[in-house]
């Protein structure tokens, strides 16, 4: 990976005081792989191999409902990590997909290389600790969202968490994410000022 690359991995991770020394095997833990617009990175009914922290591109985690259509779980984006977690920390089977919405860049790292980075340094739990929080919170916020706010509501509520959303994810994504139709979703963004 480059210099810049490195540098944007190690912003996420900035609680963790590395030594020069320590960076180095830090950095070599990771690999590079870029992945086209539409490829599937993790398939449901596989386990997810790679934690990854994404340079470029946009991600989508969805399930496939009865009737084989996307229900969408959530998005992933440069600057920050993505993967399948649950199935990554279990290693087990998950029913939950991750397809690169825009072609990616990623960085990823393998279960026994993450594993090592918590013997290594005792920040790495105090990270580990508050991510999952986040991920947890952010979930259940999501259900409680979902199930006490009108669609108008959950429109303007996300797109004030993410106004820049409508530039990188195509609409039915987003319908799909806030629970809403396709066509709620396009007559919410013509009607609605957030």
């Amino acid at each position: 990976m480059n210099d810049d690359a490195f540098e944007q991995l190690c912003s996420f991770f900035s609680e963790i005081p590395f030594t020069d020394a320590q960076k180095v095997g830090f950095r070599a833990l990771w690999s590079t792989t870029e992945v086209p617009k539409g490829t599937l990175i993790t398939e449901a009914g596989k386990i997810e191999r790679y934690f990854y922290f994404v340079l470029e591109g946009v991600q989508v985690l969805y399930i496939l409902d009865q009737k084989g259509e996307k229900v969408v779980l959530g998005f992933s984006y440069a600057g920050g990590p993505s993967g399948v977690f649950d199935s990554f920390i279990a290693q087990q089977a998950s029913p939950t997909f991750l397809e690169a919405l825009k072609p990616s860049k990623l960085l990823k790292i393998n279960l026994d290389a993450y594993q090592s980075l918590f013997e290594q340094f005792p920040e790495f739990h105090k990270w580990g600790h508050h991510f999952f929080r986040e991920v947890l919170f952010g979930r259940l916020f999501r259900e409680v969202e979902i199930l006490t706010m009108s669609a108008e509501e959950r429109y303007i509520a996300f797109m004030q968490r993410c106004p820049d959303a409508l530039k990188v994810i195509p609409q039915k994504y987003l319908a799909s994410y806030l629970n809403m139709k396709p066509e709620t979703f396009s007559r919410l963004r013509s009607s609605t000022t957030y």
